[in-house]
C-alpha cells in the first residue's frame, strides 16, 4: 500500500511513500524515545550522586526511573497501532464469518 502526499513543507512533492518506510521511521523514533529516557535517567542520577555526595543511590534510581518512563511511554505510543491492528483483525474475522454463512 502506498500513501500519497500532495506537498510536504516548502512545496516539495512527496508522491508515493511506501508504508514500510513509514513504519521504519516510526520504529526509529520509538527507539530514540526509549534511549533518551534511559540516558536521561542515568545522567540525572549521576549528576545527583555528585551533587549530594551519594555513591550510587541516585544512579540506580535514575536508571530504574528512566526504564519505567521509557517503557510506559512506549506502551502509550504503541497503543493506537495495537488497537488498529486488533480492529483490522476483528474486521477480517467478521468478514470470514459472513462468507461462511
Amino acid at each position: 500500500m502506498l500513501l500519497r502526499f500532495s506537498t510536504l513543507g516548502w512545496g516539495m512533492g512527496l508522491a508515493r511513500v511506501p508504508d514500510t518506510w513509514l513504519v521504519a521511521l516510526r520504529l526509529t523514533g520509538l527507539g530514540w524515545y526509549v534511549a533518551t529516557c534511559i540516558v536521561a535517567g542515568v545522567l540525572g542520577g549521576i549528576w545527583l550522586d555528585k551533587l549530594l555526595g551519594a555513591k550510587i543511590v541516585f544512579f540506580l534510581l535514575g536508571t530504574v526511573l528512566g526504564v519505567i518512563v521509557a517503557f510506559w511511554g512506549l506502551y502509550k505510543l504503541l497503543q493506537p497501532v495495537l488497537n488498529a491492528s486488533k480492529a483490522t483483525d476483528r474486521g477480517k474475522h467478521l468478514e470470514d464469518q459472513g462468507e461462511k454463512h
